[in-house]
């Protein structure tokens, strides 16, 4: 399959937030009705494109991949389109939430890929990548607070998000993230 882009982004070797970064420059630049070919090799920039284009009205077209590089195709919108990503406005930080693990029942949501879990997350953390929320939504409980966790603060950003317009009220986007997380982890046997 041959699909023509406008402009090439090189990402390849970015973790998040970085393929989003740039690819918001790029569009920046572009024109509205122009394809972004966006080359990653973070596993976590599909969900990430899906959840920013969704987020911001850009066209997200699809993925394929091609030796281990995620080619990305996102359209970008006429302007009357465009909607402003906006930080979730309830936030908490690491040490916030370190100390909320300690004090209240509270679930941790983690939404990066399964790879980056594996590796370390808070301990008794959910596990449900950005890119399977709308599916597995339903695991979660609407009444919980729900501190929601990624890298730095970018995926989960969209998460919250959408958690909220699904109905949950008690959402927190946890930043930075993991990136600074000091606090115990556990990993994957």
């Amino acid at each position: 399959m041959t699909i023509q882009a406008d402009h090439t982004i090189d990402a390849k070797n970015l973790s998040c937030p970085m393929p989003i970064v740039k690819t918001k420059k790029a569009m920046d630049e572009a024109e509205p009705g122009e394809v972004l070919q966006v080359e990653a090799t973070d596993p976590g920039s599909l969900a990430d494109m899906q959840g920013w284009a969704q987020s911001t009205g850009h066209n997200y077209l699809g993925s394929t991949e091609n030796e281990g590089v995620l080619i990305h195709y996102v359209r970008k919108s006429n302007p009357e389109e465009v909607k402003d990503v906006s930080a979730f406005e309830a936030e908490t930080t690491n040490d916030e939430l370190k100390q909320k693990l300690e004090d209240d029942n509270v679930t941790v949501l983690d939404v990066r890929e399964p790879a980056e879990y594996a590796f370390g997350h808070v301990p008794g953390a959910v596990s449900i990548p950005l890119g399977e929320l709308s599916d597995r939504i339903n695991e979660l409980e609407k009444n919980q607070e729900i501190h929601v966790i990624c890298r730095t603060g970018n995926r989960s950003n969209f998460a919250a998000h959408q958690l909220t317009d699904q109905g949950f009220q008690n959402v927190y986007n946890v930043v930075p993230g993991m990136s600074e997380w000091d606090g115990p982890t556990e990993k994957n046997q």
